[in-house]
Parts: C-alpha cells; sequence; structure tokens
C-alpha cells in the first residue's frame, strides 16, 4: 500500500469515525465529513440535522462550511473531500459549488436507502417537469425579480463564482 493510499484511507477513517461517535452523541444521522489541504484535515463535519434542527446540516455541508472559514474562501479548490456516504442530492449541490478538486465516499447511496435514508425521491423529483413535481411551485414577479440579476450585471467589482 502506498503512502497516499494510507493517508486516503486515513482521511476516510477519521470521516467514518465522526460519522459514528456524532450519531452515538446524539447530534444526528450517521454521516462524517472531512476536507483535506496538502495533506491535512482543515476541517471535519457531521450531521447534525436533528440537533441543531437544520435540514441543511449535513456532514458535509457542515465541512464545507467550516473549511471555508478556516480558509477565508468560497471554493475549495486545492482540497479534497471525504464523506462516509456518497452526497445526497443536497450536499452535491454544495460540493460542486465549492468546487473541491475531488470526492472520496464509503456507503453508497444504496446503503443508506437500506437503513431508512432514501434519497431516491429527490433525484426523481429533479428529473421531472416542474409542474409534474410534488411540491408545488409557481413563479411571481419575473420581470421584477429580473432586477437584481441586473443590478448584478451592473455591479462594478463583483466577485464571480
Amino acid at each position: 500500500m502506498s503512502d497516499s493510499t494510507s493517508a486516503k484511507e486515513n482521511f476516510m477513517r477519521e470521516a467514518i469515525r465522526l460519522s459514528i461517535d456524532k450519531m452515538k452523541e446524539g447530534k444526528g444521522g450517521p454521516f462524517g465529513a472531512v476536507v483535506v489541504k496538502d495533506g491535512q484535515i482543515i476541517a471535519r463535519g457531521f450531521n447534525n440535522v436533528t440537533s441543531s434542527h437544520d435540514p441543511t446540516a449535513h456532514a458535509e455541508v457542515d465541512a464545507i462550511r467550516k473549511a471555508c472559514q478556516a480558509l477565508g474562501t468560497f471554493q475549495l479548490t486545492g482540497c479534497e473531500l471525504y464523506t462516509s456516504c456518497e452526497p445526497c442530492p443536497m450536499c452535491l449541490g454544495a460540493i460542486y459549488w465549492a468546487r473541491p478538486d475531488k470526492v472520496y465516499y464509503g456507503n453508497t447511496k444504496a446503503d443508506a436507502a437500506a437503513i431508512g435514508f432514501d434519497d431516491a425521491f429527490i433525484y426523481e423529483e429533479l428529473e421531472k417537469p416542474m409542474h409534474s413535481r410534488e411540491l408545488p411551485m409557481e413563479q411571481l414577479l419575473h420581470q421584477e425579480a429580473l432586477e437584481g440579476f441586473k443590478e448584478w450585471e451592473k455591479l462594478e467589482g463583483r466577485t464571480e463564482y
């Protein structure tokens, strides 16, 4: 086993440890994540949905938020994310926005579904046209809302992302 493989496995073991320890502490579901930069863990995250009363408090989102704070940036270029489970649709979106170089995961979404964490519904909903989704959505005040976008386009010195 190479040192690189050994290091990757150790980072994944830390994500797994977080998933178990924080779950046992009553923080939330069995999910953990770490963000690594230059061979060092810079942030640890864990699922704390139930303890924080925040449906977005998934392990990956928690780790991304902490890593960005530690680095003083909103993007994780040059970083890797290790997560104990294949990311759900929300976390996958956050990961793409954060732009890490690579993601490693332990359990699959099928493994999560087998214990009651089934995100298949959301994946299926995303494939449907807006009018066919379970959650009704209706567009309002489109022209007024576009004003914010027009102002953004004119804003000098804006930070692109």
